[in-house]
């Protein structure tokens, strides 16, 4: 019988869960394993404008994990785009504290070149918690995804260019990951916007003809080990 198998996706903030990973993620639900979503940031505090703020936005992520069998495990009220005021060692120690119950098999995070600022501390207090000399003794496999509207809006230089090495088909995930993120209906743009359906759809499908599938999500392996 096969084990089941402990999966984190730390996102900065709700949507990017299942604008990035979610197909991935219900993957692993249909395969028995037991996600847990773990949040930074409510995400609305730095809106501006009244109007366009989600005040709902927190529950609409626990509907979306309900939704696809996954467990939104905790979300942290650090400040939303401004994950760089609050001292590094922060994050990383409450990341600690979760990994250490855990024990995650594999552990999904943002792209460390996303234009995202708020990703890109996510991705580098996630890695720190998760260095090879560990507290914990854990051999947690890595697995950076991307974001649409922030992944590709960075400049198109080495530093943030997302080169995906593993390739998975979401074909038979699609329609629920589609039925899940309209959840998140205020965060979806209208075409051309990255994060507009249109997009995503078109996103899925360029990552499945580079795989040779009909859609995929597309993910860059920062560590595997093999113990």
């Amino acid at each position: 019988m096969k084990k089941s198998r402990n999966i984190i996706c730390i996102a900065a903030h709700p949507d990017d869960e299942a604008l990035g990973v979610g197909g991935t993620l219900i993957k692993h639900v249909n395969f028995g394993d037991q996600v847990y979503i773990v949040m930074l940031s409510e995400g609305e505090e730095s809106k501006l404008e009244l109007d366009k703020k989600d005040l709902n936005r927190k529950n609409k992520a626990l509907e979306w994990s309900n939704l696809v069998g996954c467990k939104l495990y905790k979300v942290f009220n650090f400040p939303d785009q401004k994950l760089d005021t609050i001292p590094l060692l922060d994050i990383i120690q409450n990341l600690e504290k979760i990994f250490k119950e855990l024990r995650p098999e594999i552990v999904y995070l943002h792209h460390s070149g996303d234009i995202n600022h708020d990703h890109q501390v996510a991705s580098q207090a996630t890695l720190t918690a998760l260095r090879p000399m560990n507290k914990f003794g854990l051999k947690t496999e890595i697995r950076a995804f991307e974001t649409p509207s922030s992944t590709e809006q960075a400049p198109y230089i080495d530093h943030y260019i997302f080169k995906p090495n593993l390739f998975v088909s979401i074909e038979n995930e699609w329609n629920v990951k589609i039925k899940a993120l309209k959840i998140y209906q205020n965060e979806i743009g209208e075409f051309p916007h990255p994060r507009s359906l249109e997009s995503i759809e078109a996103l899925s499908i360029k990552r499945g003809i580079e795989s040779g599938c009909k859609r995929a999500e597309a993910f860059y392996i920062i560590r595997k080990f093999w113990n």
